[in-house]
C-alpha cells in the first residue's frame, strides 16, 4: 500500500464518520509511519516482534547495534528494509507513549491502526507495549532522557500589611510575600500586590478551566 493510501484515513472528506477523530499521531502522518504497511506486508509476525522487542530494548537506554544485525540477518531483510521499519515503529510508539493513558484508550489505538492498514495481529503486539506491564518503565525512561527545566516543588506564602512608608505616615498597605523552591534546589523569594496577585490567581484560573475544556473534548473525540 502506497504512503498515500496509508494517509487517506487521515484526510477529511464531507460525510465521513471519523474525519472529526484526533490522531495520537498528530495532524500530519509522519512519513516513516505511512511507509510502514508497504514494508510489513511480507513481514511474519515472530520477525516483528523480534524488531518490536529490539524498539522497547532501546527506548530503555540499551544498545542494540548488534542485535539489530543479527535481526537482519537472521531474517534476510535488507539494511534499508529494516532501517525503516525501526524508525516506523519508533515513531510510533513514541507518538502514541506522550499521551496519558487517560486521553488513548486500546481500542481507539488498534482501530487507528487497522485505518493505516496494519495487520491486526501486529496492532495487537503494538497495543501490548503502550497499555502493558512495561509503560511504567518507558514512561518514566522517557522523563529521565527529555529535557526538563525546573519545576516547582514547594511553594510559602503570607500576607503583609505595610503600616507606613517613608513617604506616607499611615499605609496600612497589604501586599503577598511568596517564596517558590525549585526542583533544581535554587528558591526565589518575590513581593506581589494585591492588585497583581489578583491578575495572577484569575489568569491561573483561566488557564486551568481552558486545559480542562480541552482535555474533555480530546478524550471524546479519541474515544469516538
Amino acid at each position: 500500500m502506497s504512503a498515500v493510501g496509508a494517509t487517506a484515513a487521515y484526510l477529511n472528506h464531507p460525510g465521513d464518520s471519523h474525519h472529526d477523530r484526533v490522531s495520537f499521531l498528530g495532524a500530519q502522518l509522519p512519513p516513516e509511519v505511512a511507509a510502514m504497511p508497504r514494508l510489513l506486508g511480507d513481514l511474519d509476525r515472530g520477525t516483528f516482534r523480534k524488531l518490536l522487542k529490539l524498539v522497547v530494548s532501546s527506548q530503555q537506554g540499551e544498545d542494540c547495534r548488534e542485535a539489530v544485525q543479527r535481526l537482519g540477518a537472521g531474517a534476510h531483510l535488507p539494511e534499508e528494509q529494516l532501517g525503516a521499519l525501526l524508525a516506523g515503529t519508533h515513531t510510533l510508539l513514541q507518538q502514541a507513549l506522550r499521551l496519558p493513558l487517560a486521553s488513548l484508550k486500546p481500542d481507539a489505538f488498534q482501530d487507528q491502526l487497522q485505518e493505516l492498514s496494519i495487520p491486526q495481529d501486529l496492532a495487537v503486539d503494538l497495543a501490548s507495549v503502550v497499555f502493558g506491564s512495561q509503560r511504567p518503565v518507558l514512561d518514566s525512561m522517557a522523563r529521565q532522557q527529555g529535557a526538563w527545566l525546573p519545576h516547582v516543588t514547594d511553594l510559602h506564602w503570607r500576607v503583609d500589611v505595610a503600616i507606613s512608608t517613608s513617604a506616607l505616615a499611615r499605609s496600612l498597605q497589604p501586599s503577598v510575600l511568596m517564596q517558590l523552591k525549585l526542583s533544581d534546589g535554587s528558591a526565589h523569594r518575590f513581593e506581589v500586590p494585591i492588585a497583581k496577585f489578583q491578575e495572577l490567581r484569575y489568569s491561573v484560573a483561566l488557564v486551568l478551566k481552558e486545559m480542562a475544556n480541552l482535555e474533555k473534548r480530546c478524550q471524546r473525540k479519541l474515544q469516538d
